[in-house]
């Protein structure tokens, strides 16, 4: 990435700009025991990053053996989450400020594996979805995050290469998402749900907070070379 080039940050939304991991595992593991299903001591790792298709999948065919479809589990779970969204939005210490700080200097994009729905009405609750050129449901895409083609997709209709782009993450399959698509990747752990080693390795600058990603940071990580 030559530094002296325009170059985009794509955000990630859950567990970057709002604390919506722990409300996810409550909905979908309430679910699950809901319907008599049998909720594993590795599930929530094993859906971070999930497209909606691919978690309704897991939940229905592996932890509910069937008893409800595939589109049952998503309508219901989705609806669980707005409806909780609409009450009270968590968001993370310095989103909003972070997400205006970096509008001044880059083209924003986000990737997030939350579907349409929600990436809309989180974005319309912060009054932000003017600053994102371009936003990305990993349900509009053939794979989730582990696999890159989130990503791919947004740095598309950024119109800016993906080697020009720097993702914000903080989970395993976020950072391993974003590497994979060649673009470089700060992280940003979230204590209760930390990144496996071997995906922190793959980013080239770990910030404790948001306030620590700055202009200055993005043009930095922008000339280190590429884990």
């Amino acid at each position: 990435m030559d530094a002296r080039d325009a170059h985009a940050v794509v955000f990630d939304l859950d567990g970057v700009l709002i604390d919506s991991e722990p409300v996810w595992e409550e909905v979908r593991r309430g679910y699950v025991d809901e319907q008599g299903g049998d909720w594993r001591r590795d599930t929530q790792e094993r859906l971070m990053g999930m497209s909606t298709e691919e978690w309704a999948a897991y939940l229905a065919d592996d932890l509910l053996d069937g008893r409800q479809s595939r589109d049952e589990v998503a309508y219901e779970v989705i609806d669980r989450m707005r409806r909780r969204y609409s009450v009270h939005l968590p968001l993370l210490p310095g989103a909003l400020e972070a997400v205006r700080r970096l509008a001044e200097s880059f083209t924003l994009g986000l990737n997030s594996s939350s579907p349409r729905a929600l990436i809309e009405l989180v974005l319309a609750e912060m009054r932000m979805d003017a600053l994102f050129r371009a936003t990305v449901s990993t349900e509009e895409v053939d794979q989730g995050k582990p696999a890159p083609d989130g990503y791919l997709t947004v740095a598309a209709r950024m119109e800016v290469a993906p080697g020009r782009c720097v993702a914000i993450e903080d989970s395993s399959n976020g950072l391993r998402s974003a590497h994979a698509a060649g673009m470089r990747v700060i992280a940003v752990p979230r204590p209760n749900y930390p990144p496996a080693p071997d995906a922190l390795a793959l980013a080239a600058y770990t910030a404790e907070s948001l306030d620590g990603v700055t202009a200055e940071t993005i043009a930095q990580v922008g000339k280190a070379p590429a884990p």
